[in-house]
């Protein structure tokens, strides 16, 4: 168990209040604001492994993103491993639950709960504020290429192309929202969240993926063309506020929930949210059939969404490449989902019939 367990709510947080309730069906005025109260969410991650005879080792990806909008208020586990241990990839500090069960182990579990408080986030993109600059090496963190996100090549033709004629870093960003906004689409046969590999969507020209490829390429074209950016990788865990189904968790069984945003840093603003792919997401599936850009309900969330996140949603890491401490496999594009190995090999994690994740919200 970690041994800092789950802090004391009111101790944990300024503003303890929680959001009033706002009806699913009212009107669809989606306006997340700056610094609203504060809503405390629970986490669990049930990891079952019945054929572990071989032994088994399991990675659960932990809230490790803390800022002005999120909160960690502590983690806590239990089952029948050897061996657990908080681990990072030693890059990112993309936090995960390292779990090793012994060969001969019969039915392996592991349930990890995390606890995390979260409230809307919005910048005034009318008025610059007095930011600190954002250091040298973490801007050169911020635009340098990953292994699915170049920034050479296609990408920064295209980035060159879609910023012709800009003269702000802000115009440039907008810019790029706008044009994957305009050129991207949703497509629903890809699997889980997509992988991000924005040079061979280019090339192809197949621009059609889900939040983990249509928010990666926003990140690629905005580092192709020097601005920090990068991706946020995690999970919805309550209903949309301003009545959105599809940008929400439907149930408490958020095993599916998984949701990659973007954030791009502008001198003078900070980091910048952004999330072109679920102004897509509710294009394909706010109604019973596509709507186009012009319907009212994506007209109402496409300029919300650069530079706004609603925060039912809780965010794990910005992690690219990610080593799994102590795995017998390759690196994966991103930590989201939760990983496993038996001795037969990895487990598709995106196949979550060993796993289930379910969200609550607690009182404050």
């Amino acid at each position: 168990m970690d041994r800092r367990g789950f802090l004391k709510i009111g101790a944990a947080l300024s503003t303890t209040a929680l959001m009033p309730s706002v009806g699913f069906a009212q009107a669809r005025d989606y306006a997340p604001r700056a610094a609203e109260a504060w809503r405390v969410f629970e986490i669990t991650t049930e990891i079952r492994l019945p054929d572990a005879a071989g032994g088994a080792r399991a990675w659960v990806p932990l809230p490790s993103v803390e800022e002005s909008w999120q909160q960690v208020l502590g983690n806590v586990w239990t089952g029948n491993a050897a061996k657990t241990a908080v681990r990072t990839d030693g890059v990112y500090g993309a936090r995960m639950l390292y779990a090793e069960f012994k060969p001969g182990t019969r039915n392996a579990v592991l349930t990890v709960t995390s606890r995390v408080a979260t409230r809307d986030r919005a910048v005034d993109l009318g008025a610059r504020r007095e930011v600190p600059p954002l250091p040298a090496g973490d801007r050169a963190f911020y635009t340098q290429p990953t292994e699915l996100i170049p920034t050479d090549g296609i990408v920064r033709e295209t980035a060159l192309e879609i910023t012709r004629g800009t003269r702000t870093d802000l115009e440039r960003a907008r810019a790029i929202y706008d044009w994957v906004v305009v050129n991207t689409f949703r497509d629903p046969k890809v699997r889980g969240c997509g992988i991000g590999d924005i040079k061979g969507m280019l090339e192809s020209g197949n621009l059609g993926g889900k939040c983990a490829d249509l928010n990666a390429l926003y990140v690629g074209l905005a580092r192709a063309v020097g601005l920090p950016a990068r991706d946020v990788y995690g999970i919805r865990v309550a209903k949309s506020q301003f009545g959105y189904r599809s940008l929400g968790a439907g149930t408490s069984d958020i095993t599916k929930a998984q949701h990659c945003r973007a954030e791009v840093w502008l001198d003078g603003y900070g980091w910048v949210p952004v999330d072109p792919a679920d102004v897509r997401k509710v294009a394909l599936e706010e109604e019973s059939g596509p709507i186009p850009l012009d319907h009212p309900l994506v007209q109402a969330v496409r300029p919300k969404l650069f530079g706004a996140w609603e925060m039912n949603w809780i965010a794990y890491n910005c992690a690219h490449d990610v080593v799994l401490p102590d795995s017998n496999g390759a690196p994966i594009p991103f930590l989201m989902y939760p990983q496993a190995e038996t001795a037969e090999g990895r487990l598709d994690s995106l196949d979550p019939s060993f796993y289930r994740i379910t969200a609550r919200e607690l009182s404050a």
